[in-house]
């Protein structure tokens, strides 16, 4: 009996989450703002490679109506994005991986609590009750005539992405070159697609801070194509730098906070919220099962500028 209960012992031990399963690295969150969203948004990625198949829920607002003297960009939206991503680590060679993502932009359903949040805690709500609760509105426009003009309710497939990534330095620091191509298969007309290659390149780190908390780092360039929706718009290259750290609160539940920051695409608009920087605060946790890991998280805008008021995130990973 002795000898069986220190097998069941053994066995517990072993199946329960240890330093294989527990520190997978960042959030499967990425900047959700509608008018960027096309152009190669950037995920916070861990250094270390592994095979892997995650889902990932994604659901924003967005209320924006800026003019300039060549811009308008009117948004009172909320989107919905479903991706599909899947990663092999060829053993000696490198990561290779494929997201797919799908898309629907709708009137939504939350400007009611959205409007008792703001009202119940004296925040300002930048004119969101102006116009009618739950109405969808997108229509960028360059020197009158459309940029972007979004459709109620339509489901699309947004741009493919194929990534790459390569382990430089084993151990601890783990440090890892990233690279990635987006392909032109969204609907660029509604808002859905760029209309041309994107590319990025990243460089990577993970290290960590004692025996419960890891960080990982990253550092990043995109090159974007032209933006070739219902006009043709010339993109710029764009930075992006973030880092996120994971606590192990138990051997099965970690708690994570991640910044992300990043520059525009678009030339100059003059509209601030179009032309800033973008920041996204992810705070949020990881639940690690025995079948593969589960996320939740809440996105905050701490600058109110390039990206959505708000992106709550669920998503499932299982690694192979």
């Amino acid at each position: 009996m002795k000898a069986k209960r220190a097998l069941v012992l053994l066995a517990t031990v072993i199946l329960l989450p240890t330093g294989t399963f527990a520190f997978e690295g960042p959030l499967t969150v990425k900047n959700q703002f509608p008018i960027f969203l096309p152009v190669n948004q950037p995920y916070l990625e861990p250094a270390e490679t592994r095979s892997s198949f995650d889902v990932s829920l994604s659901h924003s607002s967005v209320y924006l109506m800026e003019n300039s003297a060549a811009w308008t960009a009117h948004l009172d939206l909320e989107l919905t994005e479903l991706v599909f991503r899947y990663r092999k680590d060829i053993s000696g060679v490198a990561e290779f991986g494929i997201d797919l993502p799908l898309l629907r932009a709708t009137a939504g359903f939350l400007d009611g609590p959205l409007a008792w949040y703001h009202d119940t805690f004296g925040f300002p709500d930048y004119g969101r009750s102006d116009r009618p609760k739950n109405s969808f509105l997108y229509d960028v426009r360059r020197n009158g005539a459309p940029v972007v003009e979004g459709s109620n309710n339509r489901v699309g497939i947004g741009d493919v992405r194929l990534t790459v990534k390569k382990q430089v330095v084993r151990g601890d620091p783990a440090v890892s070159v990233f690279a990635d191509v987006e392909l032109p298969t969204g609907d660029a007309d509604v808002g859905y697609g760029s209309g041309s290659v994107d590319a990025a390149a990243a460089l990577l780190l993970d290290k960590s801070l004692g025996d419960k908390a890891r960080l990982s780092a990253n550092a990043g360039i995109v090159q974007p194509g032209e933006l070739r929706a219902r006009q043709a718009v010339p993109l710029r290259t764009f930075y992006y730098g973030g880092a996120c750290v994971e606590y192990m609160a138990t051997k099965r539940l970690g708690l994570i906070v991640q910044y992300l920051v990043q520059s525009s695409p678009y030339p100059r608009t003059d509209i601030p919220q179009i032309d800033g920087t973008g920041m996204l605060l992810v705070m949020g946790g990881r639940y690690y099962a025995k079948s593969g890991s589960y996320e939740l998280s809440l996105t905050e805008d701490p600058n109110t500028t390039g990206a959505p008021d708000f992106i709550v995130n669920i998503s499932y990973k299982s690694k192979f």
